[in-house]
């Protein structure tokens, strides 16, 4: 266990934690109904005049150092930027020497050398003890040579190493068909939207090289000359579900020496072609996007990949691609950080979500302003998923402000609960009556205005209240109906759902020698696929229909040993363990239960004595730590969110929970919470999304306050 983790290895036991909480609390506690009102009013201050929430998305100093990188290889080593940047990743130094993925954490290789690196650039002293003992930490950890394949990027494009010490990103795979077992459309969204513009770093091996004080040969073990020509496998990648006999990565390493060996003879007769493919590929993507992906690393590798192919830095490409880099910078306080991407459509969903939990009216001018921005944001265009669906009508949302090419799952399903809460009829509920039509329904295929009316008018409702009603509702049951048709579609063939795309699960793909982020594939997740379920059934859709049969069977496949499901977009257990509780008895699969009582007993046993939850991101590394870790206001919602669905709301671990978030609340009616409980790629890339510390409280307490109250919240 590393030192970030000791401060809560010492965690109640179980039987401990049982005495605390043998009784059950049937009181509202003082102050909820102000705490609520609180962090409503503060939600409604922080929304954007254009309707949607947008909070910080916070990742590690990989973000600051690529920068810097990219100015350094365009030139710009003496901007201002490479010293606010450099000032930043230097506060964020480990005590120990380097630095980590999330607070807490332990050393990372990539990120402390890279880290180091700008700081040199930038004119630290290398013989300062800040960057002495950064270089003993690096060297200790087994020195520059162990970085990741992205990073030997970096170091071939500013001449520390040759290209031929990095994995071969060829853009012949941009012309392999989408019949091959090994294609583009079988990696990820995110990673094809990376080794696209890669390749053509592969293809042209642009290099800087740096004067002498700028290099790094001091923290590699041996000599950046002997750093290994072929990948070793990465430590950070996960284990193999699909055991097999084949030892993918050694075959892949083959593979790679071979196609080097190819390529020093010039037999690459398609490398033109390739070239023109992906030129064309990431331009095409540029359209209705903020940048290729609209997310950080393909930003900067589509620069350097346009100024291989000729562009030069002034071009409309180029410096569109830098400007939306620079919307990523965040200035304060004498330093810059950067996001990785934005998150509005995400904020705003569920900040929608979490408003009509406090009972905020679906006609309040704030929430129809939302609703309207997120409508605007619908997908009406195919993208990458359609070459796998091509007979699907495009719909969904995506993350960010603008990505057109990629609506994802989860975003969709968010957005459609949010849309679904604020149609205007009596309560905002959707009549289950007329549900199912959505989903079976053609593509173009109207609704009556008969069928209108029953969706939307209230018991004793005229018809000119109807027709006042209409104007609204239409696009908003047009949006709902497209959005549960493509998530239909994207439903994978083991019954689960992913984020971005369906089948996306050749793991064959993980061991290639450029995949050590992690990330190389999309497969179903339990707590998308649980949400998804959750979706439908508030869309009155929870039927014994196969594809949901399917997806029931998916999740209880998933749950662990202990009860608990992991966590793919979230930290880390009790993320997915909520999710899937809540997701699960919405459906319709009772409390009663034992494997939802499973789930409903591991989070009781993690609940800390203060009465929140947390868990740490060494979870991902070490699962022996899962449900450990600092408490915090988002993890402990999910917590609480996760043991009210299973019948818990009026036990005293619910009481004791709500307790925390009361207690913790600050005096402008927010929480704060500096850990990271948003994963990106695990084991390589979490996130602290700013707003988590505020929607998920709301809800938790919102939705405790309406169980308090109503019959559904005694025990089952």
């Amino acid at each position: 266990m590393n030192s970030g983790d000791q401060d809560w290895a010492g965690l109640p036991t179980t039987d401990r934690l049982e005495r605390l909480f043998e009784s059950e609390t049937h009181d509202l506690p003082a102050g909820l109904q102000s705490a609520i009102n609180a962090s409503r009013d503060w939600l409604l201050e922080h929304q954007s005049s254009d309707g949607y929430w947008l909070g910080e998305l916070e990742g590690d100093t990989i973000l600051e150092s690529e920068y810097v990188l990219l100015l350094v290889w365009l030139g710009r080593a003496n901007s201002p930027i490479v010293e606010k940047c450099a000032r930043y990743i230097f506060q964020q130094q480990l005590s120990t020497g380097g630095w980590a993925l999330y607070p807490g954490g332990p050393l990372e290789i990539s990120s402390s050398v890279k880290a180091y690196w700008v700081l040199k650039i930038a004119g630290y002293d290398p013989e300062s003890e800040p960057m002495q003992r950064a270089k003993l930490a690096i060297l200790a950890a087994g020195g520059a040579e162990r970085v990741n394949s992205f990073t030997r990027y970096y170091m071939a494009l500013l001449g520390i190493i040759t290209y031929r010490q990095c994995p071969a990103v060829p853009p012949e795979l941009t012309l392999l068909p989408n019949w091959s077992p090994i294609n583009l459309y079988e990696m990820s969204s995110w990673s094809r939207t990376i080794v696209v513009p890669l390749s053509l770093l592969w293809a042209f091996q642009p290099k800087t090289q740096l004067s002498v004080e700028h290099r790094i040969d001091e923290i590699f073990c041996q000599t950046p000359e002997k750093m290994p020509v072929s990948m070793p496998p990465s430590d950070q990648l996960d284990d193999l579900k699909s055991k097999t006999w084949i030892p993918w990565a050694a075959v892949f390493r083959g593979i790679d020496r071979v196609w080097k060996t190819v390529e020093r003879f010039h037999l690459n007769p398609f490398r033109k072609r390739a070239v023109q493919t992906a030129h064309h590929w990431i331009l095409e993507r540029f359209e209705k996007s903020d940048g290729l992906g609209a997310i950080f690393p393909p930003i900067i590798w589509s620069i350097i990949g346009l100024r291989c192919l000729g562009y030069e830095e002034d071009s409309k490409e180029i410096q569109t691609a830098l400007n939306e880099l620079e919307k990523l910078t965040i200035e304060e306080n004498g330093t810059i950080r950067l996001e990785p991407c934005r998150s509005p459509v995400w904020d705003t969903s569920i900040a929608v979500n979490a408003l009509r939990e406090a009972e905020v009216p679906a006609d309040h001018p704030k929430i129809q302003k939302a609703v309207d921005w997120l409508l605007s944001k619908e997908v009406r265009d195919p993208g990458d998923w359609s070459i796998a669906h091509p007979d699907v009508e495009p719909a969904g949302w995506y993350f960010e402000f603008n990505n057109e090419f990629y609506p994802d799952i989860d975003d969709t399903i968010m957005v459609t609960m949010a849309l679904a809460r604020c149609l205007p009829g009596q309560g905002n509920e959707l009549d289950k009556s007329w549900s199912s039509k959505m989903i079976k329904s053609q593509p173009g295929e109207d609704f009556s205005s008969t069928e209108l009316q029953m969706m939307v008018t209230g018991k004793g409702e005229s018809v000119q209240q109807f027709l006042s009603k209409m104007d609204r509702a239409e696009p908003m049951l047009a949006a709902i109906r497209r959005a549960v048709k493509w998530v239909a579609a994207m439903q994978c063939r083991n019954g689960g759902w992913a984020a971005f795309d369906a089948d996306n699960d050749r793991e064959v793909l993980t061991r290639v020698p450029f995949a050590d982020h992690n990330a190389m594939i999309d497969p179903p997740t339990a707590d998308i696929t649980a949400r998804t379920l959750e979706m439908y059934a508030r869309l009155g859709l929870n039927t014994s229909e196969e594809m949901f049969m399917k997806a029931v069977d998916f999740i209880w496949d998933e749950q662990e040993s202990d009860h608990s499901w992991y966590g793919r977009w979230g930290v880390n257990y009790l993320y997915g363990t909520w999710q899937v509780l809540v997701g699960l008895t919405e459906f319709g699969i009772p409390t009663s239960d034992h494997r939802i009582q499973g789930g409903v007993e591991w989070l009781k046993r993690f609940q800390q004595a203060d009465g929140g939850w947390g868990e740490t991101a060494r979870t991902y590394d070490e699962p022996n730590l899962r449900g450990t870790g600092p408490t915090t206001p988002s993890q402990t919602a999910w917590a609480l969110m996760g043991l009210m669905a299973g019948g818990e709301t009026k036990s005293a671990e619910v009481y004791n929970g709500i307790q925390y978030l009361l207690q913790t609340q600050t005096s402008d009616g927010t929480w704060q919470e500096e850990w990271y409980t948003g994963t990106g790629f695990p084991r390589v890339f979490y996130l602290r999304y700013h707003l988590y510390r505020h929607y998920f409280p709301l809800m938790a307490l919102a939705r405790y306050s309406h169980l308090m109250t109503s019959e559904s919240g005694e025990k089952k």
